[in-house]
């Protein structure tokens, strides 16, 4: 296999160094991974990524680095997979960092599935754990929490090149936070591609801190998801969906409960919050603002929902 790696950036240039070392230091049998290159798809970030990554070329020999004004993660990828010169595309995610053996995990577990199956309907799954340990992010311990079952979440997988362009890549209709990734995967389920999970293909998800002052963006991006997901709904009207983006009355009495109506929300759960971050337990206080967080992506799902009956 020739492994094109698609990584789209914005603004991430810190922990994007973390990324592209881990990918650089990947360990693999070349008689299985004939050729590796990284397509570095920048998204108009601002903060010196490309000057960075221009300066510092000579230690990055497989990166490929291709510049776009911003326009949203679905749209790089599109990009770094038709700039892409292999047959294989791995999204890796710009903040995920791999262990050595990553890559070579991925490409066995593909040959092993084309061999079983007969022909190339399959795409590998690597496993994902957060961490919020920027110095040491693979000293992390593994939690229940990162557990995930989604079908084509593209912060770590790999899939024949073809079966994208057969799909037909992300659809730039989701201009907003959420469900590109995914609905993609409902496209390639519906063209037969299954998915092999390949918990060897470990990577560290990094993700800041979490602190009191992410709560306002964090609830935008909820809002966001919330109506990318009604985009997703009325793309794909099925019950697969309706539960991934938790359009259901489960979904609807279950988070009203557990936030008493939306009483429980980030200013009254604030001084708790605070007060875990302060004993040193932000992922803790993060878990627990997922509650009203999850409770604004219900909300923002149906308002999204009924503006769309309306509007047809």
């Amino acid at each position: 296999m020739f492994i094109s790696v698609v990584t789209p950036t914005y603004n991430r240039q810190p922990i994007l160094e973390k990324c592209l070392r881990a990918l650089e230091q990947q360990v693999y049998d070349p008689a299985l991974i004939t050729d590796l290159e990284l397509v570095v798809v920048d998204d108009g970030s601002t903060d010196g990524t490309q000057d960075w990554l221009r300066q510092n070329a000579a230690e990055f020999p497989h990166v490929r680095l291709y510049e776009r004004n911003h326009g949203g993660a679905g749209a790089a990828r599109n990009y770094g997979v038709e700039v892409a010169r292999g047959d294989t595309i791995a999204f890796i995610d710009s903040d995920v960092i791999l262990v050595p053996g990553a890559l070579q995990a991925h490409a066995q577990t593909l040959a092993d599935a084309y061999q079983r199956l007969g022909d190339d309907r399959a795409f590998s799954a690597g496993r994902l754990v957060n961490t919020c340990n920027f110095e040491q992010p693979t000293t992390e311990p593994a939690k229940v929490t990162d557990f995930s079952n989604a079908f084509f979440d593209t912060a770590n997988v790999a899939i024949a090149r073809h079966w994208l362009l057969t799909a037909g890549l992300f659809d730039p209709d989701f201009r907003l936070y959420g469900w590109e990734d995914l609905e993609l995967g409902v496209r390639l389920k519906n063209l037969g591609v299954s998915m092999v999970k390949v918990p060897e293909a470990l990577g560290y998800h990094y993700h800041a801190p979490f602190a009191l002052d992410q709560i306002p963006k964090m609830i935008d991006q909820e809002i966001q998801r919330g109506r990318m997901g009604a985009l997703f709904y009325q793309k794909h009207p099925t019950r697969e969906v309706k539960m991934m983006i938790q359009m259901t009355w489960l979904h609807r009495i279950l988070w009203g409960v557990l936030t008493a109506g939306g009483r429980l929300n980030e200013k009254t759960m604030a001084p708790l919050l605070r007060w875990l971050i302060d004993q040193g337990k932000p992922q803790v206080a993060l878990e627990l603002a997922r509650v009203f967080l999850n409770w604004y992506t219900v909300q923002g799902v149906y308002a999204a929902y009924r503006e769309m009956q309306q509007e047809g």
